[in-house]
């Protein structure tokens, strides 16, 4: 690049930088998804602490002062950036982290309707919803079933 931009301007000039610029970028997108393949065992056991956190948030009833896990408190508490969080889980499961949480959330949902006689709002609170609306959309969403429907599939 700096060859280029030393040589006299022609045509073309704009057009090789420009080129240029993006397989450098390239680059720096293969080095930087690299890592994600090349640290699988690092990254696994970073989904084994994320896990973790998102039970003892649960069972230690943190939402209930706290509210929903946020994609910035994960993050903190694992001592990562959100984005480079985001993208290692995105690599490895598929699902960003906002959307990681909302699958904890729903696998604890299951957990409480089956096991439970909470009431769906009842349990909408312990994991740290407001209103029970925003959680039944949200297990609809994910399920599929209303949080009634899929408690009756059990009687």
């Amino acid at each position: 690049m700096a060859n280029e931009l030393k040589s006299n301007i022609d045509k073309f000039s704009q057009d090789v930088l420009v080129s240029q610029i993006e397989l450098l970028l390239n680059y720096s997108n293969r080095f930087y998804n690299r890592q994600f393949i090349t640290r699988k065992t690092v990254n696994h056991d970073i989904i084994t602490s994320l896990d973790k956190l998102l039970n003892n948030y649960f069972d230690e009833e943190n939402s209930l002062k706290d509210g929903l896990p946020s994609v910035k408190y994960i993050s903190t508490q694992l001592k990562l950036s959100q984005r480079y969080l985001s993208d290692m889980l995105r690599s490895l499961t598929g699902m960003n982290t906002q959307q990681y949480i909302q699958h904890a959330i729903i696998e604890k949902a299951k957990e409480k309707l089956s096991t439970t006689d909470l009431s769906v709002s009842e349990i909408a609170y312990e994991l740290g919803f407001e209103h029970s609306q925003s959680f039944n959309k949200l297990f609809k969403t994910k399920t599929k079933l209303s949080p009634l429907a899929f408690r009756q599939s059990f009687n």
